[in-house]
């Protein structure tokens, strides 16, 4: 038995002894938690939910590999690798989706190849922008996030640029 096999047990003796201390109904406050956290779960569904079937519609009608042929050349003339096109564009949408297009580039190319890497530092360093806005905006009620949105994308933006940037300077 390891010590990490105890955390969880340890972390609950803990609050039903503090619990103890402090004489508190460790019970009714941990179901106003849950309360609290099911009407979390009611304000965001939607917005996942739409952010869910739209990513997945958008991969099913075939729409991200067109854009990755479509910004190819481009991609290629700045010295981005090009298999690293449909990550860049999925990665702001969905986790799994990128992590999907992320193990075909490991696939095709090799985790040590320049596309393999920059793949690699892209999804080590950015964010699934529209999921995590869609949870926290969501969840206060915030209704304009515009700036928020384009501050977010022009990170994920910067965050691609610099990883081939960084991965050629490594290699």
């Amino acid at each position: 038995m390891n010590i990490s096999d105890l955390v969880i047990p340890l972390i609950f003796a803990g609050v039903l002894i503090y619990g103890v201390c402090t004489k508190t109904d460790v019970f009714t406050e941990f179901t106003e938690g849950v309360k609290d956290g099911l009407k979390t779960v009611y304000d965001i569904f939607p917005s996942l939910f739409c952010l869910v079937i739209s990513v997945a519609a958008f991969r099913a009608s075939g729409g991200a590999g067109l854009l990755t042929e479509l910004l190819s050349p481009a991609l290629n003339a700045v010295g981005f690798p090009p298999e690293c096109a449909e990550l860049i564009l999925l990665r702001p949408f969905s986790g799994s989706g990128a992590i999907a297009v992320f193990e075909r580039v490991l696939t095709a190319c090799g985790p040590d190849s320049f596309p393999g890497r920059t793949a690699s530092v892209i999804l080590g360093s950015s964010e699934t922008t529209f999921y995590t806005l869609s949870v926290y905006f969501a969840a206060v009620k915030a209704k304009k996030t515009r700036y928020a949105l384009f501050c977010a994308l022009v990170g994920d933006f910067v965050c691609a640029a610099v990883s081939a940037v960084a991965v050629r300077m490594m290699l």
